[in-house]
């Protein structure tokens, strides 16, 4: 799950790392009445939606006056950005960071994630704040360090030391780097955080290190926990499909193609998309089904996937454990009735009942396809989704 930047900044501020005053507006008062409780002379507008590149494109901007940021306010919201994390379609600007403006000496970058080789917490570092860190960990590698961090320790402070002095901090800025880092480190993990981004973080004129910007992505299976950061989602930024996955216990992922995909299971969705692709098709979604789905479940999964105006064939593969074959074939036979299905179904089932599920879709009277295998069935629904690309 991800939150907004001024969310994840009073997350932050909880662990004594130092933000930038400011405050949320949904209107283009709001944020006159913040910039006038700001008293700065500079204030920064900010739009807020879960991607980054938003000065890139148009939603940063400086206000030296109430009047001002009230303007600027006006024409931000409601906005439409396009940044590379977008994508083309781009999110609406519903809400606006009032922040006090700073004055910037260096940009800095930091973040926390998890290192899936060794399963421990990562701290990656950068003296090339302020730009696409993907973009420098293309052309200077070197330019990133890496500390990796023990679970039961935690961040030492000669760790933080060793960051600081790698980033070229030195006397006091070293000295007040240490806490700031552990600060981040605590609050990465007591929230249950996947992913932890400032970008920049800044040293200001006066000597300070400040959290100028603020990504936070928290693992879902962890959420259980933190009843305050689930009230923090904001369905508005997520793809409406998913969130209406979501209601049913779901797992769906919306991507470009046009064969839409129903497994149970991670792993073979994986293999799903690949053999698609391998057969020169392109997946349009895949939806997660899990192990223990029920008929009405299929049926509602069923329903996502043809929600999606790209989808020209849809690709059932289903390996029966707990998930009977009998059961996934009556979820599927009652959603096609109900939605008087027209495009193409593959479907390829083994597993649990597997003889009933089949003598199922072949008696319901619909156009289904069985498939002999995986292979057979990627070819099936690819050619008739319109051939292979």
């Amino acid at each position: 799950m991800k939150i907004h930047e001024y969310q994840a900044k009073a997350i932050l501020a909880r662990y004594g790392v130092t933000t930038p005053r400011g405050e949320v507006a949904f209107t283009k008062e709001e944020a006159r009445e913040a910039a006038q409780r700001l008293k700065s002379p500079v204030v920064v507008v900010k739009a807020q939606i879960h991607a980054g590149g938003r000065g890139k494109a148009g939603g940063v901007k400086l206000a030296r006056s109430a009047d001002e940021a009230a303007e600027l306010a006006s024409h931000i919201l409601g906005m439409t950005l396009v940044t590379p994390q977008t994508g083309p379609l781009g999110r609406v600007v519903r809400r606006l960071l009032i922040e006090e403006g700073l004055d910037i000496k260096r940009e800095l970058y930091l973040g926390l994630l998890v290192d899936r080789e060794t399963g421990r917490p990562m701290f990656m570092a950068s003296a090339a704040g302020g730009m696409e860190i993907e973009e420098v960990a293309k052309d200077n590698p070197g330019a990133i360090l890496r500390e990796q961090i023990h679970p039961a320790v935690g961040l030492q402070p000669y760790q933080a030391r060793k960051i600081a002095f790698g980033l070229g901090l030195s006397g006091e800025l070293a000295t007040v780097a240490t806490p700031f880092l552990q600060a981040l480190y605590r609050a990465f993990i007591d929230t249950d955080a996947s992913m932890l981004e400032i970008n920049p973080c800044v040293v200001t004129g006066d000597g300070k290190l400040v959290a100028l910007d603020a990504k936070m992505t928290f693992d879902d299976n962890g959420l259980f926990r933190h009843k305050d950061l689930r009230e923090l989602r904001d369905l508005d930024e997520e793809d409406p499909l998913e969130v209406e996955a979501s209601k049913y216990g779901l797992n769906y992922i919306k991507l470009d193609g046009s064969v839409a995909c129903m497994v149970n299971g991670a792993g073979l969705a994986m293999a799903t998309m690949d053999i698609i692709k391998y057969a020169g098709g392109s997946p349009a979604n895949f939806l997660d089904v899990g192990g223990g789905a029920s008929a009405e479940q299929v049926k509602n999964a069923f329903r996502i996937l043809l929600s999606d105006p790209a989808v020209r064939a849809v690709f059932i593969n289903i390996f029966g454990g707990i998930l009977r074959c009998d059961v996934l074939a009556t979820g599927v036979v009652a959603a096609a009735k109900d939605l008087h299905v027209s495009i193409p179904v593959v479907v390829r089932m083994e597993g649990t009942n597997v003889e009933r599920g089949q003598q199922i879709l072949r008696e319901s009277g619909l156009n289904f396809t069985i498939a002999d295998g995986m292979k057979d069935g990627a070819q099936k629904v690819v050619a008739l989704a319109g051939g292979a690309r």
